[in-house]
C-alpha cells in the first residue's frame, strides 16, 4: 500500500494532468475576461445600412480592447467571409452588394486564444434614390399681406421621403416625412415689403448623399395697390386671347380682301387701243351766296363704253 502511494508518476500522467489544468485556467481567464469586460463582444457596423443595388460597401468589425491581439472571422449567414489578425485598429471587410443574397444577415467573430466572441447581426437594405422634385406655388393677396402654399413632390425614389422647404438658403419648414406618394404641403404668410423672394425644396430618403432639390420658384414683389403675381398668372390667358382675336381679325379681313379683289379684277377693260377713262366725279350744286344753306355734294363712278362710229351719228 505505502509503496503504491509512493510509485512515482508516468510521464503520460503528467501530461495529462498538466493539460487538464491549462484548460481549466484558460477557461477560467476567459470566463474572468468576460465579466470583467476585458474582451468584450464585437460590433459589427456600417456607413449606412440603406444601399442602392450594386453598390461597394465596407463593413467594419471592431471590438474595444485595443491592447489585445485579435483574430477577426465575418460571416454572412453560416458562410465563413474571411479572416483577419489586428490589434487596437478594427478590421474592414469591402463588399460589393449585387443581389438580396448580398444583404445580410452579417456577423463577426473575435478570437483571443481559445476565447471567442460573437457580434450582432447585421443586414443592408436596398432602396432607390430620390429624382429631382417638383415645386408648386399657389398664393392669395390681400392689401397687407400674401398667403402662400408649397407643395412638392418626387415621383420616384423609395419611401419614406423628407421634404424640406426653403426661402433662397434658408430652410422655413422642419422636415416633412411622407410615407405615401403625395405632395408635401406648407402655408406660409408674406407681408408686402417689395422684396423678390425665391423658393426651393429638397427631397431625400433614407439614402445618404442623395438629396435633390427643385428649381427655385422667384415670388414677384408687389406694393399695396399692385398684384404683378396674378398678371404673372393671367399673362398665358392674355397672350391666349390676343391670338385668338389675331385669328379671328384675319379670317374677317380675308374674305373681303377677296371679294374686292375680285370685283376689280371684273370691271370693264379697255377695248383696242383706246384708252378707257375710268375715275371718281364729284358734282357740286352749290346755291346762291347768302342762302346760308349748305354745300351738298354727291359722288358717283362713271363707266364708259366704246359704241361704233355710225350708231354716233345715229344719235
Amino acid at each position: 500500500m505505502w509503496c503504491h502511494l509512493n510509485k512515482p508518476f508516468s510521464m503520460q500522467q503528467f501530461v495529462g494532468i498538466f493539460s487538464l489544468l491549462t484548460s481549466q485556467t484558460a477557461a477560467l481567464d476567459c470566463e474572468t475576461m468576460k465579466k470583467t469586460n476585458e474582451f468584450p463582444s464585437p460590433k459589427v457596423y456600417s456607413e449606412t445600412d440603406v444601399i442602392m443595388k450594386g453598390q461597394n460597401v465596407s463593413l467594419f468589425c471592431s471590438n474595444r480592447n485595443k491592447s489585445l491581439q485579435i483574430t477577426y472571422v465575418m460571416f454572412r449567414g453560416m458562410k465563413h467571409l474571411g479572416t483577419w489578425d489586428g490589434k487596437g485598429e478594427p478590421m474592414i471587410f469591402n463588399l460589393r452588394i449585387s443581389e438580396a443574397g448580398d444583404l445580410g444577415p452579417y456577423k463577426c467573430k473575435t478570437q483571443v486564444s481559445n476565447c471567442s466572441r460573437y457580434s450582432q447581426e447585421f443586414s443592408f437594405t436596398f432602396a432607390n434614390p430620390v429624382t429631382t422634385p417638383v415645386l408648386n406655388i399657389s398664393a392669395f393677396q390681400t392689401e397687407t399681406a400674401r398667403y402662400i402654399t408649397l407643395r412638392c413632390i418626387s415621383y420616384n425614389g423609395s419611401l419614406p421621403i423628407n421634404y424640406t422647404f426653403f426661402e433662397k438658403d434658408i430652410a422655413i419648414s422642419p422636415a416633412i416625412s411622407k410615407n405615401v406618394r403625395e405632395p408635401a404641403e406648407f402655408n406660409l404668410t408674406e407681408r408686402i415689403i417689395g422684396e423678390r423672394e425665391e423658393y426651393r425644396c429638397e427631397a431625400k430618403n433614407r439614402l445618404p448623399n442623395h438629396a435633390k432639390y427643385s428649381q427655385p420658384f422667384t415670388m414677384p414683389s408687389t406694393g399695396r395697390d399692385s398684384c404683378p403675381f396674378c398678371l404673372q398668372l393671367l399673362l398665358p390667358g392674355l397672350l391666349l386671347l390676343l391670338i385668338v382675336i389675331i385669328l379671328m381679325l384675319a379670317f374677317w379681313i380675308l374674305p373681303k380682301y377677296k371679294a374686292r379683289k375680285a370685283m376689280r379684277d371684273n370691271a370693264p377693260r379697255n377695248y383696242g387701243n383706246k384708252p378707257m377713262e375710268v375715275g371718281i366725279y364729284a358734282n357740286v350744286c352749290q346755291n346762291q351766296a347768302g342762302t346760308g344753306h349748305s354745300q351738298e355734294i354727291h359722288y358717283a363712278t362713271p363707266v364708259f363704253q366704246e359704241v361704233a362710229q355710225g350708231d354716233h351719228g345715229e344719235q
